[in-house]
């Protein structure tokens, strides 16, 4: 292993009193609290999705409540206030939903996709005629399915229980690898967030792809090749989207110990992705092409419902010949993405995710078919090693943003 430490050092730390630490304002959370609630309470109003208003109206509560204990005197309320936040605007409405078996349709996707793969062999209806009928995600995902394809339906057997457990364990093992700890407070920030919170409670299909991506990341820094292809792999056999991560980790192993480590976490990526894809593919081809390529690029015989005003979504519908110029767009933005990391290759954990955090931002700007919420996949892989004390060592908190916080408060 070369000597590149995990983490830049280009500056020194901030020297910050106990004493100043202890006098220290409640700072820009008070605000941050209740623009969430602000947030969580229109979308309540305006939403047309049932399990959307459900949370939008559970966590404006917990954001206010937050946001109150946020502005307190005492610093020991100020630090309870993330807790107490993703309790109210995460926690509270899954647990509700669950019960009352409300999510988002791709909830119901995961669990028909399980009973298909336990019966037939692959997670794919062989002719697909309405919406309901697709699953554009690739077979690993179909495993969170099994509980509901075992043991029926009911509220211990939703899907969400295994997205938000893969996702919690997966970050708390990314964080242990890389700076020894998982800060309670940063899991419960990032959590918090509405971009994570909404899906944690009404749906979380992206929730343990993004957090598996991030230890790939984190094994990959740590020059740990085979776990890195564990994970990577893993992620890449639930969705196309986490693709990208296997050649920022594959880079980044490049440049950390060499072509042979790199070489080694690429044939464990392999691995994985064909045992968990291959046989699915090989029981029904004509489904696997339809629903997970043709449809999530709009070309399927049922139109996808993601069309969220990204830049790639109006070129598709708004110019003629549009969705071939969206994918031409697509195809060129990739293209200039790899030539960038083969470039300038990451040398640092920090460095490789936010390249991959960039490449996914781009790549979800400009599919034709896309929605704001897969934006929580950069926002996550950019902010979570990030949240850590001791992770990064800048002046001042412009950088660190909510990890400054998440040290002080």
């Amino acid at each position: 292993m070369t000597g590149t430490p995990l983490f830049p050092h280009p500056l020194p730390a901030p020297v910050v009193r106990r004493r100043s630490l202890g006098r220290a304002g409640p700072g820009p959370w008070p605000l941050l609290w209740a623009g969430c609630a602000v947030a969580a309470l229109l979308l309540a109003v305006v939403t047309d999705e049932g399990p959307h208003r459900v949370w939008g109206l559970c966590a404006a509560i917990g954001y206010a409540v937050a946001g109150a204990l946020a502005a307190g005197a005492s610093r020991g309320l100020r630090r309870v206030a993330p807790f107490v936040a993703v309790v109210g605007v995460a926690v509270v409405p899954m647990v509700w939903l669950v019960t009352h078996r409300q999510g988002q349709l791709e909830v119901d996707v995961v669990h028909h996709s399980g009973a298909l793969l336990l019966h037939t062999g692959s997670p794919y209806l062989p002719e697909p005629s309405q919406l309901e009928d697709y699953n554009p995600y690739l077979p690993a995902m179909a495993l969170f399915g099994l509980p509901y394809a075992l043991f029926g339906d009911g509220p211990l057997t939703d899907a969400r229980w295994g997205f938000a457990l893969v996702f919690g364990l997966a970050l708390v093992v990314a964080a242990r690898i890389t700076v020894g700890h998982c800060a309670p407070r940063a899991l419960a920030l990032l959590a918090a967030f509405p971009l994570l919170a909404l899906p944690l409670a009404t749906g979380g299909i992206d929730l343990p792809v993004t957090a598996l991506m991030c230890l790939a990341l984190a094994t990959a820094a740590a020059g740990r090749p085979a776990a890195t292809g564990l994970a990577a792999g893993a992620a890449a056999a639930m969705k196309w989207t986490a693709w990208p991560v296997l050649a920022v980790v594959l880079v980044l192993l490049t440049v950390r110990r060499g072509g042979r480590a790199a070489a080694g976490a690429g044939a464990a990526a392999a691995a994985v992705l064909a045992v968990l894809t291959v046989p699915s593919f090989l029981v029904s081809p004509g489904a696997f092409v339809e629903q997970v390529l043709r449809y999530p690029l709009g070309a399927g015989q049922v139109a996808s419902p993601a069309g969220s005003p990204l830049p790639g979504h109006l070129v598709a519908t708004l110019l003629p010949g549009g969705r071939l110029i969206a994918l031409v767009l697509l195809a060129s933005a990739a293209v200039a993405v790899a030539v960038l990391l083969v470039g300038r290759p990451p040398r640092t954990l920090l460095a490789a995710a936010d390249r991959l955090a960039f490449a996914l931002a781009v790549a979800i700007c400009l599919a034709p078919a896309t929605r704001f919420g897969y934006l929580l996949m950069p926002v996550t892989i950019a902010a979570w090693f990030r949240l850590h004390p001791g992770s990064v060592r800048v002046r001042g908190s412009a950088v660190l943003g909510l990890g400054a916080f998440a040290r002080i408060e």
